[in-house]
């Protein structure tokens, strides 16, 4: 199960929200290239970038930042892969990502609102289309998580896996950024309806949480995302990888190694 480090990107900053709340939020690096070379230096093998301010505008916003994590990992480690999203409810944004270098992007609300658009994707971008479900309540949330949709998450993985997206992200919002543990009830009620792998995302406050998610493993869940527990020092991300067993386990200059961003 990959390990899969969080950098959320408000106003340039890496940030993370409470609950999705943008008037909750905290900041823990004005570089986020900094971040982003240190959660590889560590030995994460994918980065999931999330351009907030996208979100909520409707498109990509912080493409220049996002731009100089690719190069400057390209230049030191071509081997990680970058997944982002956050906006991406038009071909020309999705390609402007591609074009930087990104590896897969993450359609989050034109999954709800123009399930066609994404089908297109996925014909023309084999393997390379995730699709985000932020659920409130079992029901999708979109445009940033600020408004609430009629659509079960569990009916919209169903209808994505249909038309060929690669995998499922799936955020419980209740849980993210509170270091509660991931909803694994919702989780393993989602994997049951799929074929395609999950990655899930949101609450996971300890390694103990991480663990738990193995027995998810062998259903689908195939990776996890860690956001605030990484910058807090709940989780450490090298004892994080060996306790998983995943990753690139690796002796790492000690200057690169804190316990958290505070």
């Amino acid at each position: 199960m990959d390990i899969i480090p969080a950098i959320d990107l408000l106003n340039g900053s890496c940030v993370r929200l409470y609950q999705g709340n943008y008037e909750q939020v905290e900041t823990f690096s004005c570089d986020p290239v900094i971040v982003a070379q240190r959660w590889v230096h560590e030995g994460a093998q994918r980065l999931h970038i999330v351009d907030l301010d996208g979100a909520k505008a409707g498109y990509p916003v912080n493409l220049s930042v996002i731009g100089s994590i690719v190069k400057t990992l390209k230049s030191q480690s071509g081997s990680v892969e970058i997944q982002v999203g956050g906006g991406l409810r038009d071909r020309a944004s999705v390609a402007a990502l591609f074009d930087l270098g990104v590896h897969q992007v993450i359609i989050g609300t034109a999954a709800v609102e123009n399930p066609d658009f994404v089908r297109q994707l996925c014909g023309e971008f084999p393997g390379k289309i995730l699709v985000g479900i932020d659920a409130r309540d079992g029901k999708v949330a979109t445009r940033g998580w600020v408004k609430t949709s009629a659509v079960f998450a569990s009916d919209l993985a169903e209808a994505m896996a249909q038309i060929g997206v690669s995998g499922i992200i799936y955020t419980d919002i209740q849980r993210d950024g509170t270091l509660e543990g991931v909803n694994q009830d919702a989780l393993r009620k989602l994997v049951h309806v799929l074929s395609i792998p999950v990655i899930a995302s949101g609450g996971v406050g300890s390694t103990s949480d991480l663990l738990s998610l193995l027995t998810l493993e062998p259903l689908g869940v195939t990776g996890v995302i860690v956001g605030r527990a990484l910058y807090t020092g709940d989780v450490i991300f090298q004892e994080a990888l060996r306790a998983i067993g995943s990753g690139r386990w690796q002796d790492v200059p000690p200057e690169m190694v804190s316990s958290s961003f505070a």
